[in-house]
Formats: C-alpha cells, sequence, structure tokens
C-alpha cells in the first residue's frame, strides 16, 4: 500500500462520514441522544465512538502515544460539538497522511491498547483499520438514521469511487 493508496481510502473515510454527519443534522436532538439498538446505544454515542477511534488511532500512530482512554462523551455532548471536533480531527488527520513517505508506511509501530496489551502493526495496516472500523460504525448510524427517516444513502466504496470518477 502507498501514501496514494491511504490517501484516497481517508478521502472515502470522510466523505462516508459527511455523509451521516449530514443525514445526522435532521434529526431531532431527541433522536440523536436516544438509546438505540446499537453497539455504544445511541447514534450519538456510535458517532463519538467513531470519532473517539480516530482520534486514538491517530495519535498512536503519530505521535506513538498509547492513549490509555477514549475521547469523554460528555466533551462532546450535540452534533454541532462533534461536527467541529471531527472537522479538526480531519485536518489533523489529513496533514499527518500528506506526510508520510511509502516507506514509512511499511514501518513498524508499537503501541498499547487501552487495556494495557502491547502489539506491533505496519503502520499501513492500522490506518487501513481504522478507515474499516469507521464503515462499522456509519453502518450502525446509518440504520438508525434510516429508522428516524433520514437514511445517508449509499455509503459503500464503490459508489464513491464512482461518483469521484464522475466529477473529473
Amino acid at each position: 500500500m502507498n501514501g496514494q493508496d491511504i490517501q484516497f481510502l481517508y478521502d472515502y473515510n470522510y466523505w462516508a462520514n459527511a455523509r451521516i454527519l449530514t443525514a445526522s443534522s435532521k434529526v431531532t436532538r431527541e433522536q440523536f441522544g436516544a438509546p438505540a439498538n446499537l453497539s455504544f446505544g445511541s447514534l450519538r454515542t456510535t458517532l463519538v465512538h467513531t470519532l473517539g477511534t480516530e482520534v486514538v488511532w491517530r495519535r498512536r500512530c503519530q505521535e506513538g502515544v498509547s492513549v490509555n482512554a477514549m475521547l469523554p462523551e460528555s466533551e462532546l455532548p450535540d452534533l454541532e460539538t462533534l461536527t467541529a471536533y471531527w472537522r479538526r480531527e480531519e485536518q489533523m488527520m489529513r496533514a499527518y497522511l500528506a506526510s508520510l513517505s511509502d516507506a514509512a508506511l511499511n514501518q513498524a509501530i508499537k503501541y498499547t491498547t487501552l487495556k494495557g496489551v502491547p502489539y506491533e502493526n505496519t503502520l499501513w495496516k492500522l490506518l487501513a483499520h481504522v478507515v474499516n472500523h469507521g464503515t462499522q460504525f456509519r453502518s450502525e448510524a446509518a440504520v438508525a438514521l434510516t429508522v428516524y427517516g433520514q437514511s445517508p444513502g449509499d455509503l459503500d466504496l464503490l459508489f464513491f469511487f464512482r461518483q469521484k470518477q464522475k466529477a473529473t
């Protein structure tokens, strides 16, 4: 995997996130925080988890920091705050990705999980994991949004690729 491939995956990741956040802006505050049959309990907490995971992995990869906690949910009480935080995180991640050489993408990264377990993986695999993880939890968010009558539409990578091809 090379830098161009990773940047393409993150273009997709942020495009799909934007679709979820746009659809989320159309639900009521009550729906946004309401208990739902999702892994993290509500649309809000699912999005907080997805964002928090991006932050944790960027810091592990870029800063070499073994983060020991996710973002506190209390710091992201509403969609406006969460969206603003996500935009800043996207800028930081994109700057980090732009700084990486192809050789750097193939280097091993050592980190410790939130449970304190040490691991080592190749950087590009960790970065690909972040996008894949986001796909899982965007899918859960999309289910809740669809139940609330605000489907984000198609989130598939191939749909993004085709849309991008038409634009060029």
